[in-house]
């Protein structure tokens, strides 16, 4: 029936038996949900009645048979199709063919499905023999921002900012393993005992991680960050509530007239974003060079050159890391360097190209504050082996660094950007800086929703005059503090 992809016959010999299947009736449909009123008094849940353990043990018996078929109909499929003969076949030539190995396979195990279940089998092993197995779901699913896998039987996403379980699983261990072991072979990695962890992205550009056993105690752990298909501006942002149009204009003339910025935020609180937002304000006329472990920037100007540092091999050489890339950028004539994260020593180069010409460079670090973000430039460099007397290391990032952007993803799973801050000099040996705007919270919903205002602190920028000369003037009313409505 399927002969198209079908391996070459071998020489006949001798085959075993098969064991005995038993025959599978067919499968009910999942009961459908029971629409159900939500009451805002809390309550204890009632205890399920026996229809209802019973039609959930008959669901959960289902869901068993009919991983147990995929995974014996996967070892079919693998044996049967030519997989060199796969690479310059169609998506429709290739499901076609999966479709009538599945059916013969029914048939001659007399197994009788219903239309939807055959379906979802049929679409479970594409994706299978194609993608990602059961993660490829999730990867088509625009509303997932992130999937983490904790071993075969757990995997959660995150929507809106918000955790949730999914009833997807894997079929054991090794399942999992064999699709860790997929994702990064196709980038040239190896993931095994002598070398658990690995780092690698996506044909889309998701960043994906993975640590196994034995590192990894409960199974294997995989996090991937799925890779935004839209570029969000900073209209984008503004009308998501993650800032105000004052802060957006204040923003803009910051960008445009070359001010050294970062970002600061903890994980998953939008720095890559709000980064990818400003780099919108940079002129076209302007060489950018970007430094990224994982390339995830989408800059829109046309003269980007993009680097991607690189780990060492299984021998532990070939390493390029973020400071290499960061020496060769000084030498290529940037105008502007946005290094996607610093976290290294790399740091003493990225001070050092914006205190020598280089204007108007961005990047990252992970911080819970603006205070702190200086804090964790200084430990960097200390980190870094550099002996400087302290009051040499303040000096340097003072006149190195115009403004600190703070992202946070607050506790409802909003993201706001929760304060910007300006570093105006030294006061002795203290760095001083000042806030001009920042997120104010007022309190909290019924729902667990924040309730807050953005508002400026009062404090005329003290790059005021900067932005005047370079052609953008302020009205001073943007830094007038805003009211709780």
């Amino acid at each position: 029936m399927f002969s198209k992809y079908k391996k070459p016959a071998a020489p006949s010999t001798p085959v075993p038996a098969a064991a005995p299947t038993a025959k599978v009736t067919e499968l009910p449909k999942a009961a459908a949900p029971e629409a159900a009123t939500v009451k805002k008094v809390a309550r204890k849940a009632a205890p399920a009645t026996p229809a209802q353990v019973m039609t959930m043990d008959k669901e959960r018996k289902r869901k068993e048979r009919v991983g147990d078929l995929k995974l014996e109909l996967h070892r079919v499929l693998l044996d049967n199709l030519n997989l060199a003969a796969l690479e310059h076949a169609t998506e429709a030539d290739l499901r076609q063919e999966i479709q009538s190995i599945t059916s013969e396979f029914l048939e001659e195990k007399a197994i009788i499905l219903n239309r939807d279940d055959r379906q979802a089998l049929n679409k479970e092993l594409y994706d299978e023999v194609t993608g990602l197995g059961p993660l490829e779901t999730l990867l088509q699913d625009d509303t997932v921002n992130d999937i983490l896998v904790n071993g075969p039987q757990q995997i959660f996403v995150e929507r809106a900012g918000q955790l949730e379980l999914t009833d997807i699983t894997f079929k054991d261990e090794r399942h999992l393993l064999r699709i860790i072991d997929k994702i990064v072979s196709a980038v040239g990695r190896r993931v095994d005992e002598s070398n658990p962890y690995v780092d690698a992205r996506l044909k889309d550009g998701s960043r994906f991680n993975a640590m196994v056993p034995p590192v990894a105690v409960d199974g294997s752990l995989v996090s991937i960050r799925k890779f935004k298909k839209d570029k969000l501006g900073i209209d984008d942002l503004v009308g998501f509530g993650a800032f105000t149009e004052e802060m957006a204009a204040y923003l803009q003339a910051a960008v445009a007239t070359r001010l050294n910025i970062i970002v600061s935020g903890g994980t998953g609180s939008g720095k890559t974003t709000t980064l990818n937002a400003l780099s919108s304000f940079i002129d076209n006329a302007e060489r950018i060079l970007t430094i990224e472990d994982t390339a995830e920037l989408q800059l829109q100007q046309i003269h980007v050159g993009r680097m991607e540092s690189r780990p060492p091999n299984v021998e532990g050489k070939g390493e390029v890391s973020p400071r290499d890339c960061l020496k060769n950028a000084l030498r290529m004539r940037p105008d502007r360097i946005i290094v996607g994260e610093t976290r290294g020593e790399e740091v003493i180069d990225m001070l050092q190209a914006m205190n020598t010409g280089h204007d108007g460079s961005m990047t990252t670090i992970h911080a819970n504050s603006a205070r702190d973000g200086v804090s964790r430039l200084e430990n960097m460099i200390a980190m870094a082996g550099i002996e400087m007397p302290l009051k040499a290391v303040r000096s340097q990032i003072s006149s190195a660094v115009n403004l600190i952007v703070q992202a946070s993803r607050l506790q409802d799973g909003s993201r706001r950007m929760t304060s910007i801050t300006e570093i105006t000099g030294m006061e002795g040996d203290v760095i001083s800086m000042q806030e001009i705007f920042r997120y104010q919270r007022v309190g909290l919903t019924p729902d667990n929703k924040i309730i807050g205002h953005f508002t400026a602190t009062g404090v005329r920028s003290h790059y005021a005059e900067r932005f005047r000369m370079w052609g953008y003037d302020l009205p001073s009313s943007i830094y007038e503090p805003v009211a709780a409505e």
